[in-house]
């Protein structure tokens, strides 16, 4: 009696625990599978462009954490949409304004209400430069577009990349010298070569000399230098002037992306020029840095030796 009293209390035991492992597994599955579907749901709105969806996060576990990773991806995805948005909004305005100047400048000039004297045709020539200006622009983006593809096209050979700085620091030589800008070099003789596409790593370089030469007071001081260590060679711009805010800096790599809001679209820039470097950079396989103090700004990339 008391052996089939201890079977049947096994039993029953047996078959609670199977019962609750099977209602617990259920509970757990749904609460998996609800959080999945939500997430696909949300990315086929993102694939069709709507980078305002977000998912909720309802744990700490690594579903949550997909939940969070998620959330992140769509608002970064949103923040370039906007910054894509924005520098439209600016091309068509900049784009507009000179070429109404100039369509009036010719329609005075042909009516004969405005004299074609030097004045008139050094205003018409500035419009025209506010026009180069906006050429410029989109070669940048033409330039960004192939760094998209620089890691399906790099054509790499060895570099000597002391000597590739140099050429393209004498093209900057009298820019410098119009603000008044003192340009120290200071290059590790033990770096010899590294392989790299020698165009691309080229207009890296042509980057980082426009960035500095924008951004440097007139009368202030650039240093660029090379260092080196048996894995990676290490090139450092550092130049004097208006730091860069504490909240902009972790971005300032980011495509489209234009800090200090107070600056002027001139002066700040368009976001292109560094996103240019970094997807270079890491198409060699190397990386990008950046550091700021209220005086001094450093903007490094590594190449692996």
């Amino acid at each position: 009696m008391f052996v089939e009293s201890i079977h049947t209390y096994l039993i029953w035991a047996s078959l609670a625990a199977v019962g609750l492992g099977v209602i617990l597994s259920y509970v757990l599955t749904r609460r998996v599978l609800t959080s999945l579907f939500q997430m696909a749901e949300s990315a086929k709105q993102i694939a069709a462009g709507n980078y305002t969806v977000t998912v909720p996060v309802l744990t700490k576990d690594e579903i949550g954490q997909l939940a969070e990773t998620f959330n992140t991806m769509a608002m970064s995805l949103q923040s370039i949409e906007q910054r894509c948005k924005t520098l439209v909004i600016n091309v068509a305005h900049d784009l507009r304004t000179p070429l109404t100047n100039i369509r009036g400048y010719l329609e005075a000039l042909s009516d004969g209400v405005v004299p074609p004297s030097k004045g008139t045709f050094d205003l018409l020539q500035e419009e025209t430069m506010r026009l180069v200006h906006l050429v410029h622009l989109v070669e940048e983006v033409l330039q960004l577009a192939r760094a998209d593809a620089a890691r399906t096209t790099l054509q790499t050979q060895s570099c000597n990349v002391n000597a590739l700085i140099t050429p393209i620091l004498d093209l900057f030589q009298s820019r410098f010298l119009e603000k008044g800008i003192q340009v120290e070099t200071a290059f590790a003789p033990e770096i010899h070569e590294v392989t790299a596409d020698p165009e691309k790593l080229t207009q890296v370089v042509h980057n980082l000399l426009h960035n500095a030469w924008q951004y440097t007071r007139h009368g202030g001081r650039l240093e660029i230098r090379t260092e080196s260590d048996n894995e990676q060679v290490r090139f450092v711009f550092a130049n004097t002037g208006e730091g860069i805010a504490p909240q902009d800096l972790p971005h300032i790599f980011e495509r489209f992306y234009s800090g200090e809001k107070s600056r002027s679209r001139e002066r700040a820039g368009t976001g292109i020029g560094l996103a240019i470097v970094k997807e270079v950079i890491e198409a060699h396989g190397g990386a990008v840095g950046a550091d700021s103090s209220s005086q001094e700004t450093r903007v490094w990339f590594s190449l692996p030796l």
